[in-house]
């Protein structure tokens, strides 16, 4: 049981840094209200609203989020733990369509 809550301690953790990633990576901060995030330029607020509102107002196109995913990937370290590994592999629609848990 403590090795299931500590899997998704770190899945949940990397999950946010992974969906910070995809604001940053499609520049959802050009169309954000909070002016920190545009003086900024990253995403600085709530990153699950911020690419839930994108994926949900169609703003990524599918090949963006692909192309992306497949960079991220690309850059993580082979010896990275599985439960940070299972949230990269996630795309940014997964994550609005709640399948990235």
């Amino acid at each position: 049981m403590a090795a299931q809550l500590k899997y998704a301690a770190r899945f949940a953790a990397e999950k946010a840094r992974q969906q910070k990633r995809y604001c940053d990576a499609f520049e959802l901060w050009r169309h954000c209200h909070l002016k920190r995030c545009q003086h900024n330029r990253r995403c600085c607020g709530d990153v699950d609203v911020c690419l839930g509102k994108a994926m949900a107002l169609d703003r990524v196109p599918r090949p963006l989020a692909a192309q992306t995913r497949q960079a991220i990937l690309t850059a993580t370290p082979a010896n990275l733990g599985a439960p940070e590994r299972a949230a990269r592999q996630c795309m940014p629609l997964d994550f609005y369509l709640g399948r990235g848990k």
